[in-house]
C-alpha cells in the first residue's frame, strides 16, 4: 500500500467548516487504498495573534518560551482534525513533533531539521490509522521544544515524505497551483502545469508560494511536489526533476515574476580599501543569524570604497546595531540606510546561456518610469531593488514585456 503525505496551510484550517471539507478530502484519499500523513499549520491566522500576544508582554520575548507558545497553534488543529475523522469513523491519531521524533538544532524561531524518526509514524500505518502530524515543530537534544521558522509546515512536509519514501507530498492551500505571478496582482497570469526544482527553488526564495528549504529538502531527496487548492478539484502544479523535452512548458525561458516587499538598503561609506573589511563587517550579522541579501562593492576611490547591502526591514534595527559599532572601528565615515523598498526578478533555467534578458528587463522597467536602485543576478534569476511603491506595476510589466500572459508568447529571441 503506498504512502502519501498530504499537508494544509492555515487558510485550509481557519474554522471547523473548512476543517471538515479537510477531512473529507482525507478520508477520499484512504478510501483509494493509500497511507495518509496529514501535516497541519495552525488554524487561520492564530500564529500571528500568538506572536502578538507575547509581544504585548514584552517586544523581545525569549526564543525559547516563544517557540513553545507558538508550536500550540499546530497541536490545536492536528487534534480537532484527528476528532473530525474519528468522528466520520476513521481512525486517526494526531502528533506532535516530539512525539513523531522530528530533532532539529536549537536556532529557536527558525530550527533546522537533524533527523526524523519513522518508526512511530510507520507503526501508526501498519495499525491502519490516518496519522495527523502537527507541522512547524521539532525538539531539540534536550528536549526542548523549537518550530522551523515562518511556513515551516511544508519543511515538515517534505522531510516526513523523503524519510518514508512516500509516492509524493501534497501541499493544499488557497491557490491552486504555481503561477507566472501573483494572481492577485497579475489577473491573467498563467498557471504552471509542471516546473523543476530549481526553478520553484529561486521562485520560492523570493515571494512565490512554498517554502526555500522545503524546495531544497524534495530536490536532495527526489520528492515529488504536488500544489493545489484545497477549496476545489482543479488541477494543480506538479514540482518534480527538471523536465526532459521540448514540451510546451519548456518554451518559456522565463518561467515567472516574482516580489518581495520589506526591504531595507544599509549602506557603509567610506571603508579602507584593503583585505578582511568585508568579513568583518558580515561575520557578525552571521553570528546573530540576519540573512544578508544583495551586495555592492563600489569601486574603490582615494583607498576607501562604499559597501551596500540589503536585509528584510524587519531585521533592519538589530543590523543597525551590528554595523554601527564595527564601522566605527573600522574607520568607515558613516552608516545611512533606506527602508521602503522591494524586490522584483525573473527566473528561468531557459535563461542559461541565453543573452539579452538583463538588458530587456531594465529596458522595460525604464519605459515604465521605474528606478533600479541595486541589481542581482545568478544563472537563472534576475533581481532588481525598486522602491515599494512600484513593485506592483513593476511585476506588471516584467509579466506583460516577457509576454507570460495567458494568450502570449514568449519572444523566442530577445536581443
Amino acid at each position: 500500500m503506498g504512502i502519501i503525505v498530504q499537508k494544509y496551510g492555515g487558510s485550509s484550517l481557519s474554522d471547523i467548516s473548512k476543517l471538515e471539507n479537510v477531512a473529507n478530502q482525507i478520508v477520499h484519499s484512504k478510501d483509494e487504498g493509500l497511507n495518509v500523513v496529514v501535516i497541519v499549520s495552525a488554524m487561520g491566522d492564530s500564529t500571528d495573534r500568538l506572536v502578538q500576544l507575547a509581544k504585548s508582554i514584552t517586544n523581545d520575548p525569549d526564543p525559547r518560551e516563544l517557540d513553545a507558545l507558538l508550536a500550540t497553534g499546530e497541536i490545536v488543529s492536528c487534534t480537532l482534525l484527528a476528532i473530525i475523522l474519528k468522528n466520520l469513523g476513521y481512525d486517526a491519531i494526531s502528533l506532535s513533533g516530539y512525539q513523531v521524533g522530528i530533532h532539529t538544532d536549537e536556532a529557536y524561531g527558525n530550527a533546522r531539521i537533524n533527523l526524523v524518526d519513522q518508526e512511530r509514524v510507520r507503526k501508526e500505518l501498519s495499525s491502519g490509522r490516518i496519522v495527523v502530524i502537527a507541522g512547524f515543530q521539532g525538539i531539540t537534544d534536550g528536549l526542548d521544544t523549537t518550530t522551523l521558522g515562518r511556513g515551516g509546515s511544508d519543511t515538515t512536509a517534505v522531510a516526513l515524505a523523503a524519510v518514508l519514501k512516500a509516492d509524493r507530498c501534497e501541499v493544499y492551500t488557497d491557490v491552486d497551483g504555481i503561477y507566472t505571478a501573483d494572481p492577485r496582482v497579475v489577473p491573467n497570469a498563467r498557471k504552471i502545469l509542471e516546473i523543476g526544482y530549481e526553478d520553484m527553488l529561486e521562485l520560492a526564495s523570493i515571494g512565490a508560494k512554498m517554502h526555500p528549504r522545503s524546495i531544497e529538502l524534495a530536490a536532495v531527496y527526489h520528492v515529488p511536489i504536488y500544489v493545489a487548492s484545497s477549496f476545489n478539484n482543479v488541477i494543480g502544479t506538479l514540482i518534480h526533476d527538471e523536465i526532459k523535452g521540448n514540451s510546451m512548458e519548456n518554451r518559456y525561458k522565463v518561467t515567472g515574476v516574482a516580489y518581495q516587499l520589506g526591504i531595507s538598503k544599509v549602506t557603509v561609506r567610506s571603508l579602507p580599501d584593503q583585505p578582511g573589511i568585508a568579513a568583518n563587517l558580515f561575520e557578525p550579522l552571521a553570528d546573530v543569524g540576519i540573512s544578508v541579501d544583495t551586495i555592492v562593492q563600489n569601486a574603490s576611490q582615494d583607498k576607501t570604497t562604499d559597501i551596500s547591502f540589503t536585509v528584510a526591514t524587519s531585521d533592519l534595527a538589530k543590523t543597525l546595531d551590528e554595523v554601527i559599532p564595527v564601522a566605527q572601528a573600522i574607520g568607515a565615515s558613516g552608516v545611512v540606510n533606506d527602508d521602503g523598498l522591494s524586490c522584483v526578478s525573473i527566473v528561468g533555467s531557459g535563461m542559461q546561456n541565453s543573452p539579452g534578458y538583463a538588458s530587456h528587463m531594465f529596458r522595460i522597467l525604464a519605459d515604465g518610469d521605474v528606478n533600479i536602485d541595486m541589481i542581482t543576478t545568478s544563472e537563472i534569476r534576475i533581481s532588481c531593488i525598486i522602491r515599494e511603491e512600484q513593485v506592483l506595476e513593476a511585476v506588471r510589466l516584467l509579466h506583460r514585456g516577457f509576454s507570460l500572459d495567458d494568450d502570449g508568447q514568449e519572444l523566442s529571441d530577445i536581443s
